[in-house]
């Protein structure tokens, strides 16, 4: 069975995996192999009045729904799109007097949508909420008793007038959503702002090294190739980041999806030596035994900066992370994971403080250690070098920023696409970098007085103005 002759896939016995998606067609990188509108999909309780309820944009004066005073939208142009689907959940909402969990208003959206189109909405879709797994069966006490509260929250919900369902069919609800939810993002994909299911997204199957990557474009999730797929092969995506050692990654899979993975590289260990690996001191018992001290220094300066950064202490964020980064140096490898953990979050709140330099020295570092564990093609590699490439770009470094932002731009055309919201961002970064780029190697004292004038919010001097259209004008 398969979804449509433009999308090349077929649904499969996987073995141990139970069904999975194999494609019907070599692929390349960047391919689209199928689109997939959501079944159902709500934004997080959290989110739920800066975001639009129809299209999930993120929005500083949304218009709320007048009724049931919880939806909200970008304009009346996205309130009367949503009424279809929001006014069953508008009228529950006015009954209930207020809104339930998002996970309850996901479930009550999931099954009015089945009442009114039943278990398949499109034609394209080649499995139902029925056939998903639930794993009602492998979850703990605590996990259990926290769905027979969902369970009663919804039938409390959930209108009197409509047909009444059973507690397990409910349950079963519940499971489907807490394996196969997947997170939505804002407009520029850099935010989780709701969750929503898929079900034909629910068929492909994990890998912690896959070859697809799943994103959000245009409120339809995107499969995309990451690099060639020969006829026949299974389809793969990641559920868990790859930034962690293979008992984490499966100890974190086997609590939210209850399977144990064992992909090739959990199965081998491969790249765990990278992600722990210290330097060569020449006596290694003496090594190890300093190789735990930095490891205990290190999660404790964790939870410092977690406390430090919660309370807007920006500056004891900073004075932590370069007293343990010391410490790391002398002897952890520059792909060990605590030490990227801590470069990430200097690089972070250093560019908050406006200290680009330093900012740019821990966001190279990161970025390079990242390069060394991720795969070339990792949406999530391509966001953190062109976080990078801005950070240089801001601390002076034109070259290196324009180069990072290019290299940027190179991944998310295959993880996004070339119609993606921060592909077009990257775009014009990439070109105003170039033109920046063109202005440095021309005049470079003209280039920092203008980016210095930029960056304090300061108009040019008229001097400085007049070299500068000299620049323009040879540049013509």
């Amino acid at each position: 069975m398969t979804l449509e002759k433009k999308d090349p896939v077929e649904v499969f016995n996987a073995g141990n995996k139970g069904r999975g998606l194999r494609t019907t067609k070599a692929l390349v990188a960047g391919d689209v192999i199928f689109t997939e509108a959501g079944y159902a999909a709500v934004v997080f309780d959290s989110m739920s009045m800066d975001v639009c309820h129809n299209c999930f944009r993120r929005q500083a004066n949304p218009h709320r729904c007048a009724q049931c005073k919880f939806a909200h939208y970008c304009d009346r142009t996205c309130q009367r799109a949503a009424w279809d689907e929001h006014k069953r959940e508008c009228a529950a909402i006015r009954t209930a007097g207020r809104a339930p969990k998002e996970s309850v208003r996901l479930v009550a959206r999931a099954m009015w949508r089945m009442q009114k189109h039943g278990a398949k909405a499109v034609d394209s879709q080649l499995t139902t909420l029925d056939f998903l797994q639930d794993h009602v069966s492998d979850m703990a006490a605590d996990d259990l008793k926290e769905l027979e509260d969902d369970v009663q929250r919804f039938q409390e919900y959930w209108p009197k007038s409509r047909r009444s369902l059973s507690k397990e069919y409910i349950s079963h609800l519940f499971g489907v959503i807490k394996v196969n939810g997947f997170a939505l993002s804002d407009q520029r994909g850099l935010q989780a702002v709701g969750v929503g299911i898929f079900p034909n997204l629910c068929l492909v199957n994990h890998d912690c090294w896959p070859n697809c990557t799943v994103i959000l474009n245009h409120g339809k999730i995107e499969l995309r190739a990451l690099g060639p797929i020969e006829e026949g092969e299974e389809l793969s995506v990641s559920y868990v980041d790859f930034l962690n050692v293979a008992k984490d990654r499966q100890k974190s899979l086997k609590k939210q999806y209850y399977f144990e993975c064992m992909c090739e590289h959990c199965s081998k260990g491969l790249k765990d030596d990278l992600m722990m690996a210290t330097k060569d001191t020449g006596d290694k018992k003496a090594a190890a035994e300093q190789a735990k001290e930095v490891t205990e220094l290190s999660l404790k300066t964790f939870e410092k900066v977690e406390v430090a950064r919660l309370t807007g202490d920006f500056e004891t964020v900073v004075k932590l992370c370069r007293e343990c980064l010391q410490k790391q140096d002398a002897l952890l490898a520059d792909t060990h994971l605590h030490q990227l953990r801590l470069l990430c979050t200097a690089s972070e709140v250093l560019s908050y403080l406006r200290n680009f330099k330093e900012a740019a020295e821990c966001a190279n570092r990161m970025v390079a250690g990242y390069a060394k564990l991720y795969h070339p093609n990792n949406a999530q590699l391509g966001m953190a070098i062109m976080r990078a490439g801005v950070t240089n770009w801001h601390a002076g470094n034109i070259e290196q920023g324009h180069n990072m932002i290019c290299q940027a731009y190179g991944i998310l055309l295959v993880t996004h696409g070339p119609h993606h919201p921060i592909t077009h961002d990257l775009e014009m970064m990439r070109t105003q970098t170039e033109m920046e780029l063109r202005m440095f190697r021309q005049n470079e004292k003209v280039y920092q007085c203008v980016r210095e004038a930029a960056l304090l919010g300061q108009p040019l001097s008229e001097p400085v103005k007049e070299q500068v259209k000299e620049l323009a004008m040879a540049a013509k």
